[in-house]
């Protein structure tokens, strides 16, 4: 095994959480390493290209995971410089102050985190301004108090004021989505097309984390290293366990050892349990929890046809829209029910290729002819919102590996809630006149929105990681992704991680480095 320099932080991973750290921690003077199991996302037509992303799937990881039942699967995951922010759409949401709290659901409770906003509050609006947040204050009646967005919101095209007025006139509080966008509009900037949402930005205009983290410190900071297509396989210990003293890694089919002062695991809520649960026997984890209470968000996508408000010419930038009023237990719902929010355009490709793998070409072909017209018409003329519902943590939804192979232990929660939202933007889309509504929901193999695996918290008898995420049993380890969400919230999770990265940067710029 090659041994390598010995380096004052080493960050293993490049998403929300590690692109977000490296940025923050630069300015420091602290020799730097950052660690990508994958590579850039060059730069390219394909990109944009419904038929090599949705078809090809070229992006898109080509390990198989397992289900609980022993099915091997696909995970929607995607290695490389930004990781799966590369493939967002953008949505960067504040969680509301209720979120930080315990909170009763239709199906259990959500646990307190051991912050509160006001705590996150500052972060959250050094993390908006990093990644250009577009938003108005205000309109959302859930809104925490802050103040201004750094950016002003992107506009509605035309046909989405009108289904903004729509929903107003039924008497609910539509608000503009916070999305992350680079100089939307601009000559050098966001071209509001109609390929953002799982694609990633051919011109670097979406506010991912390589753009607006890793690019900027690769410019500006050469104490900092980046080193791409390295796999972190084992964190090792001291003799007394209490530190961190490496991690091995194989790059380019050799295996290598990286020695580092601190460690900082962010490779997301899945694959950061799973590092942790290789690297040894109980591995931190004196409380027995790295790899449970695994959370995604319960989704589903109506796509509903025909909208004739797009007469304006079809596949124009249409997730804009938020509706909140649901989010809140009300003296006419007695539990949260959750958030819902428009969808960018959907092309045929994105169709064919996203069709569950249990569907054969037969029944897809059945089903296509049920469709009015071609696919093609249907892609072109319709609008597509997202019913998004928190899953509640359970001790036996949870990561296990088996050899270099993830095991995925996991069963949504919290479905009650989820199928009475569902009903409320079923109803609203008939009121509204569509004739055709098709519904898609993610099931026992869902890894978007993953989140909980190693839970923070004050107690290490039930938490792994202390309030600034650095594990209870190892003092020089700390985990920056989503893997810390004791709860899932029902809102994108990706400026929490964010944000939380800036705080944890703060702390380990004044505790641990001279």
């Amino acid at each position: 095994m090659n041994h390598s320099d010995h380096y004052d932080i080493v960050i293993i991973g490049t998403g929300a959480g590690g692109g977000t750290m490296a940025r923050a921690l630069a300015s420091t003077g602290s020799r730097i390493l950052v660690i990508e199991r994958g590579d850039f996302f060059e730069r390219h037509a394909d990109n944009w290209d419904p038929r090599v992303v949705w078809i090809e799937q070229r992006y898109r990881t080509k390990e198989r995971w397992l289900t609980a039942e022993g099915r091997d699967f696909n995970p929607y995951i995607h290695y490389g410089v930004g990781g799966n922010t590369k493939f967002w759409g953008g949505v960067l949401y504040r969680l509301r102050e209720e979120d930080f709290e315990r909170t009763r659901h239709a199906d259990g409770d959500s646990p307190a985190w051991p912050i509160t906003y006001e705590d996150l509050a500052p972060y959250y609006d050094r993390a908006e301004a990093m990644y250009h947040v577009h938003g108005q204050a205000g309109m959302d009646p859930t809104d925490p108090p802050r103040g201004p967005f750094p950016y002003p919101p992107i506009p509605h095209t035309v046909g989405m004021t009108r289904m903004f007025d729509r929903l107003r006139d039924r008497g609910l509080h539509p608000s503009f989505l916070p999305l992350g966008l680079i100089q939307p509009g601009e000559d050098d900037g966001c071209r509001l097309c109609d390929r953002c949402n799982s694609f990633p930005c051919m011109i670097g205009a979406k506010s991912d984390s390589e753009t607006c983290g890793i690019e900027p410190v690769r410019r500006e900071w050469p104490n900092v290293e980046l080193r791409t297509r390295t796999l972190a396989t084992r964190l090792i210990r001291n003799a007394s366990g209490t530190r961190v003293i490496a991690v091995d890694v194989r790059r380019d089919d050799r295996d290598e050892r990286i020695h580092g002062n601190l460690f900082i695991v962010a490779c997301g809520a899945a694959n950061s349990a799973a590092l942790f649960l290789r690297s040894g026997s109980g591995f931190a984890n004196s409380s027995g929890l790295v790899g449970r209470n695994y959370m995604a968000h319960l989704t589903t996508m109506f796509s509903a046809y025909p909208w004739e408000d797009v007469e304006s010419g079809p596949h124009q930038f249409q997730k804009t829209i938020a509706i909140n009023d649901y989010y809140r237990a009300s003296k006419s719902q007695p539990y949260p029910l959750g958030h819902i929010q428009s969808q960018g355009s959907i092309h045929p490709e994105m169709v064919l290729g996203g069709v569950h793998r249990r569907w054969d070409k037969i029944g897809l072909k059945i089903a296509l002819a049920l469709h009015p017209g071609s696919l093609k018409r249907w892609t072109n003329n319709s609008i597509q919102w997202l019913a998004m519902t928190e899953d509640l943590p359970l001790p036996e939804n949870r990561v296990t590996v088996e050899g270099e192979r993830v095991r995925l232990h996991y069963r949504p929660s919290n479905l009650r809630a989820h199928a009475e939202l569902r009903v409320i933007l079923r109803e609203l889309l008939r009121d509204w006149g569509f004739r055709w509504i098709n519904p898609q929901s993610f099931g026992v193999t869902n890894t978007t929105h993953q989140c909980g695996t190693m839970v923070f918290g004050t107690d290490p008898r039930t938490s792994v990681l202390d309030p600034f995420c650095r594990t209870h049993d190892v003092k020089n380890l700390f985990v920056v992704d989503a893997s810390f969400f004791p709860s899932s919230a029902a809102v994108n999770p990706g400026l929490t991680i964010a944000a939380q990265a800036l705080r944890v940067a703060e702390h380990i710029t004044a505790t641990e480095l001279d």
